[in-house]
């Protein structure tokens, strides 16, 4: 039972390149944003080091550190940053409800979504000790830091023969595992994995251990007849999919097969007028700061021009 009900202009749950993106546009619009920034505040980028392909940090920057200037420049502004996770939702009238930790209830005019994605894992200790330290989910934010290096990845969909492909223009040697004796990529995406000379693909293997301290240098893999064998390699990227953090909209929100929330083209405008999805919960395609910071001006901007509308509706109809 909820203890508590609030009234807020919007809310954004979810904190992250979106989010914090949603509440600076939001705040300076005078919508008086409120954020709840859910179970891992600044997002996927808390858990990355260097970060140096986010325009406006020539020299680079760490990512935890990156994610505290996007939040100092929304609370600039007056967003309300809020500790709490979002635990169900009810999207049926014009006033849109969302339950904070079982406790509170907040009634809001619009909503906007920045729940973002999560990686998924192969579930090891070193894996996640590493992580960030040779060990990483995306290839193209990380890849260059191990230019002319041996790296391997894990996976066999699209997603991973496409980052093997980038990989192996950068590094010397790339190990593509591969648990079964096939991929599931596309045929023109094998194509190009099969035929990129520095990409060696190991079919029926699995990942027994990533080697290393304080950063990877090499992995133990072994095949389906058991035989081990070390790889000297630095980089170790895990490209098994991702899961969009939206579980607590399904029922109320269109999705793809996967959970990605489906939005108007060229909007950030769901199936539920006044609810507005951004970041890595609507895109499973680039999946990058810079444009989930992106969508969520979008958001923010959607979110505003929904508010006047509705505005000036009631306005025509009082008059």
């Amino acid at each position: 039972m909820t203890e508590k009900i609030e009234h807020v202009h919007c809310l954004i749950i979810g904190s992250g390149p979106a989010g914090y993106t949603a509440a600076i546009y939001a705040a300076r619009a005078d919508m008086k944003p409120v954020m709840y920034q859910g179970l891992q505040p600044g997002g996927q980028l808390t858990i990355t080091t260097e970060v140096e392909n986010y325009p406006g940090y020539p020299k680079g920057t760490q990512g935890p550190e990156m994610m505290e200037d996007f939040k100092a420049q929304a609370e600039r502004f007056g967003t309300d940053i809020r500790w709490g996770l979002a635990t169900s939702v009810d999207f049926c009238g014009p006033i849109h409800k969302v339950v904070i930790d079982e406790k509170t209830t907040i009634h809001a005019d619009t909503v906007i979504i920045a729940t973002g994605a999560s990686a998924k894992w192969l579930g090891m200790e070193s894996e996640q000790r590493l992580n960030g330290f040779g060990v990483s989910a995306c290839a193209v934010c990380d890849g260059f830091f191990f230019k002319g290096q041996d790296v391997a990845i894990v996976g066999a969909g699209d997603t991973a023969a496409e980052e093997a492909t980038y990989l192996a223009k950068l590094c010397r040697k790339v190990y593509m595992i591969v648990r079964k004796g096939e991929m599931r990529a596309s045929k023109t995406m094998q194509y190009r994995v099969l035929n990129t000379p520095n990409i060696e693909v190991l079919f029926n293997t699995e990942t027994k251990e990533i080697l290393g301290e304080k950063s990877v240098d090499g992995a133990i893999v072994v095949n389906n007849k058991g035989e081990e064998r070390k790889l000297d390699v630095t980089g170790f990227f895990v490209a098994i999919g991702h899961q969009p953090n939206t579980e607590i909209f399904k029922g109320w929100l269109n999705m793809d097969e996967t959970g990605y929330i489906q939005t108007v083209p060229g909007t950030s405008k769901t199936n539920i007028p006044g609810v507005f999805a951004t970041g890595d919960a609507q895109d499973k395609i680039y999946r990058q700061a810079v444009t989930a910071a992106g969508s969520g001006c979008m958001g923010a901007l959607d979110a505003e021009r929904y508010l006047v509308a509705k505005e000036f509706a009631n306005s025509v109809l009082v008059e």
